[in-house]
């Protein structure tokens, strides 16, 4: 099962939740990582389970990098305020030059966020079946 990493910034956690909510359908057919309270918050708004890393500012958008530049990751999605500065900032950048240097899409807010799931399930429907017509 793929895995789709999710973080937002405070300022976006609740457009996650809702985000996360209108695409369920879509979600759960993905392992989800995410950063610490983004994590939490999606558990327990959709029931999904999520593999929660540490929260941002603590090192967690460099928890998701690694895993990207492991290749563990199809995708992320990091709903980013871009109205405030973030303490972290070297570590979003980090995670940021990682998805671009290893090829990962990344979408950094609702819109292209919905194109990148739309796009990695028609991969995965492609995928399966490709499987079911070499398994015929």
């Amino acid at each position: 099962m793929p895995t789709i990493a999710l973080i937002a910034h405070d300022g976006k956690k609740d457009d996650m939740i809702r985000f996360a909510r209108e695409h369920l359908h879509l979600l759960k057919r993905f392992h989800l990582i995410a950063t610490g309270t983004t994590g939490e918050r999606v558990q327990i708004a959709t029931s999904m389970p999520v593999e929660r890393m540490l929260s941002g500012p603590y090192g967690g958008d460099a928890q998701i990098a690694a895993h990207v530049a492991e290749g563990k990751v199809a995708g992320v999605i990091f709903l980013v305020d871009p109205l405030y500065a973030h303490p972290h900032e070297p570590d979003i950048n980090g995670l940021l030059r990682i998805c671009n240097v290893y090829n990962v899409p990344l979408a950094t807010n609702e819109a292209t966020g919905h194109l990148m799931l739309d796009g990695l399930v028609e991969k995965l429907d492609g995928e399966d079946a490709f499987s079911q017509e070499n398994n015929s």
